[in-house]
């Protein structure tokens, strides 16, 4: 995986505080389930001196993430914060089902009502982290990876947009679509041109690729070409204007669609599905490019990808270059649990729990 953060002795700096944004009122248990209040106040009451460790721990096969977020967390909202004991993996760690990611130790009214957020953090992000690292392996063909671009920014609310990004950086992937998603680590939003600038060109997109090329000369100029339902017309229309500037076209045809390359050629029709970005699209996409003097242009689809149609894609052998991928990213299929499996050193638990140690946590020093 990817080393996050930067370098420090050699080692890899933890995000810490300074990187999140949280919300105050999270010292106040506003976003902790009450039955975890309720045991903060009797364990101040009744058994103030017991010292418990919470693990935490999902089921699945997956990339972790989450994890410097959620010791920034318990840094920050917990009582007696350097007085507690936490060992952890990493973001970026490949984890096992049943494998423990976490242990907080220390007295339980002075953390335990963070549990469900801690929980919820581990959960988002590394179910994005693994979604993303699952679609960057489907879209790795014959020793070469093809770029992945972090699309999510429609999909979900916007304060997601850090800690999804830096998921999907954890994740793999090659580039995100706002500046937000790159803030925890430092770096700026990519992209080129939607449907609305064309729009505003009359449906023109050669004219809104040469004011984006104007206004931004600097970037790689890459047009998207399906505003008129007509990909390769337009996208022929683009290279023959622009040439050896043109580094690529980016196909986002509507699933209830059928590019006019096909009204046009009703004898390929009738063994496939044609509407979207269909592989024969891409394939005729290609061919035309190539028999017109233009094999330097990549070619880009975005639209409603997923793993599994990206595996699809690649198994056939579409020529696509970069795929922009969006929504499937931030769906949550990792679940986390906190159980507390020592009370007072001896092992304690409800039935089917158990301290499962893990000479791979590495203990987190305590940082404000």
């Amino acid at each position: 995986m990817k080393e996050i953060g930067q370098k420090l002795n050699g080692k890899i700096k933890r995000l810490t505080n300074k990187t999140f944004k949280f919300d105050d009122r999270i010292s106040e248990g506003w976003f902790s389930a009450v039955y975890f209040l309720k045991t903060k106040e009797i364990a101040e009451k009744k058994l103030p001196h017991n010292y418990i460790t919470m693990q935490f721990f999902q089921k699945e096969e997956a990339v972790l993430c989450g994890s410097d977020e959620a010791i920034a967390l318990i840094h920050t909202f917990a009582n007696n914060p350097e007085k507690l004991e936490i060992h952890s993996l990493k973001d970026g760690d490949k984890i096992s089902p049943y494998e423990t990611v976490l242990t907080v130790s220390g007295p339980y009214q002075d953390f335990g009502f963070l549990e469900g957020i801690v929980d919820g953090i581990l959960a988002r992000r590394t179910s994005v982290a693994t979604n993303v690292y699952n679609v960057v392996k489907a879209a790795r063909t014959s020793g070469k990876q093809k770029p992945v671009i972090f699309m999510g920014d429609r999909d979900d609310h916007f304060t997601q947009q850090a800690g999804d990004g830096y998921a999907a950086f954890i994740g793999g992937s090659t580039a995100q679509a706002t500046h937000a998603m790159n803030e925890w680590w430092g770096k700026m939003g990519m992209g080129t041109m939607p449907h609305a600038l064309i729009q505003m060109f009359r449906g023109d997109v050669v004219a809104a690729s040469h004011a984006y090329h104007e206004v931004y000369p600097e970037d790689e100029l890459v047009a998207l070409v399906d505003y008129n339902n007509d990909v390769i017309t337009d996208a022929l229309k683009v290279a023959r204007v622009f040439g050896k500037d043109l580094k690529g076209v980016r196909v986002d045809t509507s699933r209830t669609l059928v590019d006019k390359y096909f009204l046009r050629n009703h004898h390929l029709m009738g063994t496939f599905d044609p509407r979207g970005v269909s592989p024969e699209l891409i394939f005729a996409l290609r061919k035309a490019l190539d028999e017109d003097g233009y094999p330097h242009v990549d070619i880009m689809v975005s639209g409603g990808f997923t793993e599994k149609r990206i595996t699809y894609f690649e198994k056939l052998g579409v020529p696509v270059d970069m795929y922009g991928v969006g929504s499937s990213l931030l769906k949550i299929t990792i679940g986390f649990t906190g159980d507390n499996v020592l009370l007072n050193g001896t092992p304690s638990a409800k039935e089917g729990r158990r301290y499962r140690p893990n000479s791979r946590l590495e203990q987190v020093e305590y940082s404000k």
